[in-house]
């Protein structure tokens, strides 16, 4: 599981293990380089979470744009005597700017999403290095329509329809500093690799927009907690929806959670009933071939089968 730490120690005192399996599609808990020193394969379950955690992802940013769990907290307390025209007044999110910073299959997912909002999309690709290589060309996924692996441009990509006849998906590639400058709302798509640790920080909040949202269903040690507590309580931004925390899970004393424009969720980006069967069922799939001796249908370090 993704709180299980798998770290050289583990894999030295494991003298039997013969391989790894991690019911998700991120792997930074576990030591790789060790377990491929070791010759143990590592299994993940990437590509079935996509629409889900872009649902998840959309789901927050709604959320904290229009202040719902403000506003459930304000019944649930009897404060709802009479209508007010300034009561918890939130942000449109038609028509606004979304910057997506990882444009790899979820933060397409969540562009397909953003247009059905009218919203302009700023898409930054993933920093270069490891996990994090640019993303500027992976396939497109939707959950029921087989789609053609996209052209990515700088104002857009295509997908193929079943008619064949391509159709045009809008976005705006841009670096982060613009994408920060710029969005009305900016949602984290990166994998935590060396290059993305810290990737928000205190000069970041400081480049975006005062009444801007951030939403971050990637890792939470893409943002640094402390700058994003600041940024909060000064006024640099407006606002946070979190999926993932650092540390994780988030101690009920942490200083984030006593901010009304902070929204925090118990990792939750996957979590639906298909998608957490057919993640376990994948889990397992790897676990099997490892233990007897096949190849992992899904393997982080293929390389082991090579030593």
């Amino acid at each position: 599981l993704l709180t299980d730490r798998i770290d050289r120690k583990v894999i030295q005192v494991g003298k039997r293990l013969r391989v790894i399996s991690t019911m998700a599609v991120g792997y930074d808990h576990i030591d790789v380089g060790a377990c491929t020193a070791r010759g143990i394969p590592v299994g993940h379950t990437p590509g079935i979470l996509t629409e889900t955690t872009a649902d998840l992802a959309f789901a927050l940013l709604l959320s904290a744009a229009r202040r719902i769990v403000e506003g459930v907290e304000y019944v649930r307390q009897g404060q709802w005597t009479t209508w007010s025209p300034d009561l918890l007044l939130g942000q449109d999110v038609h028509g606004a700017t979304l910057g997506i910073v990882g444009f790899g299959r979820i933060g397409q997912a969540m562009a397909r999403r953003a247009q059905g909002f009218h919203m302009d999309v700023l898409a930054v690709p993933s920093p270069k290095g490891g996990n994090g290589a640019p993303q500027s060309s992976v396939s497109l996924e939707s959950g029921t329509q087989s789609i053609a692996k996209p052209t990515m441009h700088r104002k857009g990509f295509e997908k193929g329809t079943s008619q064949g006849e391509p159709v045009r998906e809008a976005f705006h590639e841009v670096d982060l500093h613009e994408a920060l400058a710029r969005a009305d709302f900016v949602s984290l798509h990166v994998p935590l690799t060396p290059h993305t640790h810290h990737l928000i920080g205190e000069a970041e909040f400081q480049a975006m927009k005062p009444s801007s949202i951030l939403i971050n269903t990637a890792r939470g040690s893409v943002v640094d907690s402390e700058a994003l507590y600041r940024a909060l309580v000064h006024g640099h931004i407006g606002g946070a929806a979190l999926d993932v925390t650092d540390p994780e899970p988030i101690p009920a004393t942490h200083p984030l959670l006593t901010l009304p424009n902070c929204l925090v969720i118990p990792h939750l980006g996957s979590a639906s009933v298909a998608t957490r069967t057919r993640m376990a069922c994948i889990a397992a799939e790897n676990m099997v071939a490892g233990l007897r001796g096949d190849a992992l249908p899904h393997c982080v370090n293929p390389e082991v089968y090579r030593l």
